[in-house]
């Protein structure tokens, strides 16, 4: 039976719940993929940017707080923060038997019916409230005093809503880690789904440059890939745009691209031509280097967090350990003293295929679907 004839035979309503529906990134591919498998769920959302949004959400029922209402909510997002726990508690989920959260803020934090399962996946626990440093780059320039003033709340309500989910899945390995360490929970490692196929069979031609391929946020330090190309005289490509951009082009030398928002066909050709992909952030999962290595492209990454889990270290990828242009300069040139195998790369992210996301998610719902009927 298809994993959303077994869901709906088992749940009458349901709900998915997003933080913000904003610039599209790697947890928006996992929302994406849910209301595959849901296909009749209603959408919960902070702060939603129709513009920005393919047909198919558009078809959907998506509810939106009154955060939409205000006037730049759109852009400045991460500046209501302190506003968000009281968004998503202000939606009435009481009518659905099944509530999915995607969350990595405070999409968790919404409050259900007394007979509903709530699962949530997480992709991160909320990095404003466990990590500083990201706050104050969230925030902006001199900001670091108010995220201290922010921290202790933002800490409490998110230890509130990390008690009311009934079963936690985690992105990565990373994650599970964090959520035992932050919120005392166990949680199902389910790694988030990554449209392999697109790139798997499309011929590699290897090209002269490397590529910085997602949203340009501080987190992500793509002004350390762009330093290091700069230091070695390396062409690099950037594509996606975000909040971090000004910073990127301020470390850019004369050989790197800003081509900002592209169309997937084009996005598909650049990932296959590239020498290598430059991710040198923290991610807790990373869907762009699984795309990487299924295009037969190998990954020069900071080797920490879900990294680890999908690349192979000196097989399908190279790892820098700090965050540091000199650090990822040094790890490009080991790339390039290598030889990858690109069967080897796309192999390994085989693992990684959409069916298996949602056949693994299926099995968490249905899982847990006799605790709430008992309920």
């Amino acid at each position: 039976m298809p994993p959303d004839q077994a869901l709906r035979g088992s749940f009458r309503r349901s709900a998915i719940v997003h933080d913000w529906l904003t610039i599209p990134g790697g947890s928006e591919k996992v929302l994406m993929e849910l209301l595959d498998l849901l296909p009749e769920a209603e959408v919960f959302t902070s702060v939603y940017d129709p513009a920005r949004w393919p047909g198919e959400l558009h078809k959907r029922v998506v509810h939106t707080s009154f955060l939409d209402r205000l006037p730049g909510a759109h852009k400045h997002y991460p500046k209501l923060l302190p506003l968000m726990n009281m968004a998503f508690e202000s939606f009435d989920l009481s009518g659905f038997d099944l509530v999915v959260s995607s969350s990595h803020s405070c999409a968790k934090n919404v409050l259900t019916g007394p007979d509903a399962l709530h699962v949530c996946y997480c992709h991160t626990p909320m990095r404003h409230a466990w990590e500083p440093r990201h706050l104050a780059g969230e925030l902006g320039g001199g900001s670091a005093f108010a995220a201290r003033l922010m921290l202790g709340r933002l800490r409490r309500d998110d230890l509130a809503g990390a008690s009311r989910p009934d079963v936690f899945v985690a992105n990565s390995t990373h994650v599970a880690a964090r959520i035992r360490k932050h919120y005392r929970r166990d949680a199902v490692v389910v790694h988030p789904p990554v449209d392999v196929e697109r790139h798997l069979y499309r011929p590699r031609r290897e090209d002269d440059y490397y590529l910085v391929l997602g949203r340009v946020v501080p987190y992500k330090k793509v002004e350390l890939a762009v330093g290091a190309c700069a230091t070695l005289g390396r062409r690099v490509k950037v594509v996606g745009e975000g909040r971090g951009l000004e910073a990127a082009r301020a470390a850019a030398g004369r050989d790197a691209e800003f081509l900002g928002f592209l169309p997937d066909a084009q996005v598909d050709e650049l990932l296959s031509g590239a020498r290598g992909l430059l991710f040198p952030g923290e991610e807790d999962f990373g869907i762009v280097p699984v795309e990487a290595q299924a295009a037969g492209v190998p990954v020069i990454a900071y080797g920490a967090g879900g990294v680890r889990d999908s690349v192979i270290e000196n097989e399908t990828g190279v790892f820098h350990a700090e965050q540091t242009v000199t650090s990822v300069a040094s790890a490009i040139l080991q790339a390039e003293s290598m030889r990858f195998d690109e069967y080897r790369l796309r192999a390994n992210a085989r693992r990684f295929a959409p069916a298996r996301f949602r056949a693994e998610v299926t099995d968490v719902l249905l899982e847990h679907a006799p605790e709430a009927a008992a309920r």
